[in-house]
This record gives C-alpha cells, structure tokens and sequence, in this order.
C-alpha cells in the first residue's frame, strides 16, 4: 500500500483519486476549492461520470480516500504525489502550464521526506519534464528527493472509471529507473501492457494518440462531403473501412466533428509545438480545419433545407460533446446554437444531464430556451438537430415527434438514426452522406 497525495481533484484526479483508493493505497486528494473539497468529502462529485459517485462513497466510508485543501497534510507521509491540475490552452495555442508550475512549488515547499512526483497533466514534450524537474530541485531542501516521472492519462469520459480498471496501456516516462519501476508497480495488478521511456517519448505518446483519433474524425467526415457529391453512402463505407485491421471502426463516424477537453487543446498544442521548433504541420492543420467548418456545414444544411432559419424553431438535442458526461468543453452543441442564434432562430435546447453546465458558458440569447424533456424541446420546432449521440434519442417515439412538430427536418448530426425508417415515416432526413 502506498499514501499517495493527488494534487488537482477535477475529472482526472478525482477519477485517478479513486481508482487508487479502489486498489488499496491511502489517498488524499488536494484542490484549493474549499467548497469544492467539502462536497467531496459529502460524497457530492462536481460532474457527471457514470460509476464514479459509488466509487468515491465507497471509499470515503472505508477511509482509504479522503480530501484537503491543506498540501502539509496531503505531503506529511505521501510516497508519491500525482499532479492533476488543468493545462487549458493559452491564446497562442500553447498549453498554459501555471497550474502544473504552482503545484510544483507547493510540493517543494510542503514535502518533509523524499518522494515521487508523477506528471498526469498533460504537458508537451520539448523541455517543459525537463522544466518541472529543476523547479523541484531548485526549491526542495538538498535532502530530499522528488524524481520526477511522466505517466500521461488516456481516460475517455463517460467511461473513466472502466478504463482506469482496464487500460489499454500504461505509459511511464522518466529518468530515473528505480522512480520509473515504482509507478509502474501500481498498474502491475491491471496486467496491461506497460512502457517505460524517457520523459518527452511518455509525453509524445498522449498528444499523438488524441492527434491521430482526431484525424481519423476528420478524415471521414471530409470522405462524407465527397461521398455527398457522388451519391455514396458514408457509413457503408465507414464500415467498409472498419473491417480492416489496419484501420478498426472506431472514430470513423461522420457528423459533427470532435469536441471536449482533450482533442481539440491537444491536437492545436501539438501544431504550436511543431510551429516553436520550426515546423509547420499540414496534417494537423488540415484536422483542425476540417473539424471547425464541420459545424458550418451543418448550419448551411439547415438553412437550405428551412429556405431560411429566420424565426425558425430549431430544436437542438443534446449538449454535452458526448454522452454519459455533462462536460461542454468544445461541444459542437454549443457553437452550433450560437450560429443558430445570430441568424435569428428560435432553439429549443435539451440534454439529460448537461443543461446546468451549458447555462454557464452559453451566451443568454434571447433566441435560446431550455426544456425539461426532449418531447418539449421538439414541440412545434421547424426542424431537429441531433447533436449528442443519447441512446434516448435513438429510442424516442418518432410517430408522436413527426406529430408535434412544426416542419419534418431532421438533421442527424451522429448518424443515430436510420434514413430509411426516417424517411418512410414522413421526415425529411438529413444526415453527412448517408
């Protein structure tokens, strides 16, 4: 067993906070948020992430995981400390790493034995481990010692819990093999494959992995504008594609492009990288820039089908960028309304679980309402759009929508549904090549 201290108790950490815990280390989880930390110590999680709240209960009441705003108390015996904290992209596209800075230097000035700092934010590769490392050694008494070791995270929301309990892989990254071997110890039970690198390779292999499902994103939605051209059917030839072992289907579904926290941060700190050591990357360029006008493509789909979205009553389901999570972060939802908006249509939003966090980042629009259910959100609109593949759209009564609404359109942004059934029962279905 080991203490471990947690540093940053958001999506990551409190995910990685009790997974720990779950596995049998005493866990302190650190955030300034005093409220925060108090709901937390209530059991309350701050967002939605299917397993996680029983999770976090459970080992509160076993006593293996707990939380402080305190860093002397979380340090005072830790083995190791786990920085988590947030590196939101800064206006230039480069991550903003005072968060990660700051947590260092608490570290140093808290820490009263040696022990292990292991990197979970993401951080670029170029210097930045290098960076953190002499911040350590610069302000820790010269008889301590805090190696530090790189272990990126590859959680997807909505399934976090899952894949800390089942990874595909664990990434370790240091300079310091015996430092290296200790981390690595606490993934050993998961019996999963585990790599250990250097530092930059660890920190390499986070970015390029969400760079590459990116672009598998973009990729197919630019085969569906062509495959719109030329009357082929996009999802046959996704699954087409997906039968190839080479290739695998995951990712290749065309609609509204990629959203969250991760791809679209690190897909744009990965080309500042390349740009600050004097490369320009076409590639990543070209997925950014698809993905962005995926959103325009499917206003104008809507503007051509309603003639004019002026004064239309568009109902917009879904929210969150995807589903069993309430996190908004780059959602194509939330762009999407906003174009609605300034072209002067009516939106009717819903969501199961994300409206609360949507109404904190959405411009109050004059336009824009929310509603308790999806059957409100649909009454009397002109058309739907389907941003957020919810199975409980899927399974709606699609007879009684056809009934309550103003107008047929459908545009099915995640290829939820199926065209021929839309179609027979009287909507007109749109859909990226379908």
């Amino acid at each position: 067993m080991k203490q471990i201290g947690i540093i940053g108790v958001g999506y990551v950490g409190l995910t990685t906070a009790a997974c720990l815990a779950e596995m049998g280390h005493q866990v302190i989880g650190i955030d300034t948020d005093r409220q925060k930390v108090a709901l937390l110590g209530q059991g309350q999680i701050p967002f939605s992430e299917p397993q996680l709240p029983e999770l976090v209960e459970r080992n509160l009441r076993a006593g293996s995981l707990s939380f402080t705003t305190h860093y002397s108390e979380a340090l005072r015996d830790a083995d190791m400390v786990f920085i988590c904290v947030g590196t939101p992209s800064s206006p230039s596209g480069h991550a903003d790493l005072s968060q990660v800075e700051a947590a260092a230097r608490q570290i140093a000035r808290f820490a009263t034995r040696s022990l292990i700092v292991v990197l979970k934010s993401t951080v670029p590769p170029g210097g930045n481990a290098e960076w953190l490392a002499d911040i350590l050694q610069a302000n820790l008494p010269s008889t301590i010692k805090a190696p530090l070791v790189v272990n990126p995270e590859f959680l997807r929301e909505g399934s976090a819990v899952y894949d800390c309990f089942h990874p595909d892989r664990v990434v370790v990254g240091a300079w310091d093999t015996a430092a290296a071997e200790e981390v690595a110890g606490l993934y050993v039970p998961l019996q999963c494959p585990i790599l250990l690198t250097d530092p930059a390779s660890a920190q390499m292999t986070k970015y390029a992995s969400n760079a590459f499902l990116a672009t598998k994103i973009s990729f197919i939605n630019e085969i569906a504008r062509v495959a719109e051209r030329i009357g082929a059917n996009i999802h046959a030839v996704a699954q087409g594609m997906g039968f190839d072992g080479r290739i695998g289907a995951e990712f290749l579904e065309s609609g509204l492009g990629y959203g969250g926290s991760c791809f679209p941060k690190d897909v744009l700190a990965l080309s500042a990288i390349a740009e600050q050591h004097g490369y320009s990357s076409q590639l990543l360029q070209a997925v950014m820039e698809i993905n962005a006008t995926q959103r325009e493509w499917a206003v104008l789909k809507l503007e051509q089908a309603l003639v004019s979205l002026q004064d239309k009553a568009i109902c917009v389901l879904g929210l969150a960028f995807k589903p069993d999570t309430d996190d908004v972060r780059e959602a194509p939802a939330l762009e999407l309304i906003n174009m609605l908006c300034q072209r002067g249509a009516q939106v009717q939003a819903y969501d199961p679980v994300a409206i609360p966090t949507a109404q904190k980042v959405l411009p109050p629009h004059a336009g824009l309402r929310y509603c308790g259910d999806a059957y409100e959100a649909i009454q009397g609109s002109d058309a739907i759009l389907i941003a957020t593949h919810w199975p409980e759209f899927r399974s709606l009564d699609w007879d009684r929508v056809r009934s309550t609404m103003a107008g047929s359109t459908v545009l099915d942004g995640r290829g939820l549904l199926s065209s021929d059934q839309m179609r027979t029962l009287g909507f007109e279905y749109l859909a990226f090549a379908s």
